[in-house]
């Protein structure tokens, strides 16, 4: 009598084993969004913004607003008529002008990087000396959400020590790496992204 007690008991508790629910795991992590890209072109050797880039620019600050974009970053180029000073000057300019024009779409312009690269970067492969209108632009990148300046620094900063070997890490390239490593990213994200431009390595896109 015992022993069917015992074994009827023990049915029972196996029988409310197998009844216990799985305990509950987590979500999967939601899709990161990639970044999205826009362009806008500049007249030979001007920052004036037409119809056509004031349009653009307003889908990019639509896309920032509507994707809870984490930040923009605007890098001017030029063509490669002109000094290099000169040029990366310009870039800078016309890097500016879309900020501005972002701000008056209703971005905050503490979410915005201005970046000139000046003929670095050509989307046209030209010679010295040469007027071609593609390379004359303002390339905008709404960040997506989910990365982190550190995230992003941590991307660009092992490319940028791959091809910075020998160079001087207590110049301007320390301090952008340094910027990265307090995880701010101010100076740092900008200077490696150029570097990188300047360098002609793929930029990884910020997602």
């Amino acid at each position: 009598m015992l022993r069917k007690v015992l074994v009827t008991a023990a049915a029972a508790l196996m029988l409310a084993a197998c009844e216990e629910p799985a305990p509950a795991t987590a979500p999967p992590p939601p899709p990161s969004v990639p970044a999205a890209s826009y362009m806008v072109f500049f007249d030979w050797d001007s920052t004036r913004l037409n119809q056509q880039s004031n349009m653009v620019i307003g889908q990019a600050a639509a896309a920032f607003k509507s994707r809870n974009g984490t930040g923009i970053t605007a890098t001017g180029h030029t063509d490669t008529s002109g000094s290099d000073a000169y040029n990366m000057a310009l870039s800078l300019r016309r890097a500016n002008a879309v900020k501005d024009s972002l701000v008056q779409n209703g971005v905050p312009a503490a979410a915005i990087n201005a970046v000139g690269v000046g003929k670095a970067g050509l989307l046209v492969p030209t010679p010295d000396g040469v007027r071609e209108p593609q390379n004359r632009r303002v390339e905008i990148v709404v960040t997506a959400p989910g990365m982190s300046d550190a995230q992003y620094c941590g991307i660009l900063a092992p490319k940028v020590r791959e091809i910075s070997r020998g160079a001087d890490p207590t110049g301007d390239l320390g301090k952008a790496l340094s910027d990265c490593q307090t995880g701010t990213g101010n100076y740092g994200i900008p200077f490696m992204v150029k570097y990188l431009t300047d360098n002609k390595v793929p930029v990884p896109a910020r997602t």
